[in-house]
């Protein structure tokens, strides 16, 4: 059975709504798109204010789930070997949140096919979607790089811009 790895954030968790959020509350402004469509979060101003409330514990805890994402991954789960494969060693309070949070919307995936690492280089699969490039560089199967507002000037990978675009490519493969 081929093999998908998920990343978590920006994926199946909506960081953005959270980031905003903490903007909000940190400087009594709600940031419009495009003060921060086609940036990194270190190129938004003041963003170094919500970096850090990353490294703090319940960052990762609350976030929304992606529309789609659940539904999508249980249609995947019937066809592909899945697993959720999340970058959590630069951010050492976050384990118990994202474990924690994904036992609570994706109940269905086993403790076995979530992943914790912190290069993601090292994952074996025919597929990866991932919102970051750079996770995606050297991996050696099948990348789909899933739209984030960071990632909108990249091309160099096939593009998904949700789980409706996602269920339409893997659908496609399987044909």
């Amino acid at each position: 059975m081929q093999r998908i790895a998920i990343d978590m954030d920006e994926v199946i968790a909506d960081v953005m709504p959270r980031f905003l959020e903490l903007y909000e509350q940190r400087f009594g402004k709600r940031l419009k798109p495009e003060e921060y469509w086609g940036k990194k979060v270190y190129q938004i101003p003041g963003a170094d204010y919500i970096r850090k409330a990353i490294y703090e514990k319940g960052f990762f805890r609350g976030l929304p789930v992606m529309p789609g994402s659940q539904e999508g991954i249980r249609e995947l789960m019937e066809h592909y070997e899945v697993f959720i494969v999340t970058a959590a060693m630069e951010f050492r309070n976050s384990f118990e949140d994202k474990y924690d949070w994904l036992r609570e919307h994706f109940p269905f995936i086993h403790w076995s096919n979530i992943v914790f690492c912190g290069d993601k280089s090292i994952v074996q699969a025919d597929y990866m979607i991932d919102d970051h490039a750079f996770n995606l560089e050297r991996f050696s199967g099948k990348p789909l790089l899933y739209t984030s507002s960071h990632n909108v000037g990249e091309t160099r990978f096939r593009r998904v811009g949700n789980w409706e675009e996602v269920m339409a490519y893997f659908r496609a493969e399987r044909r």
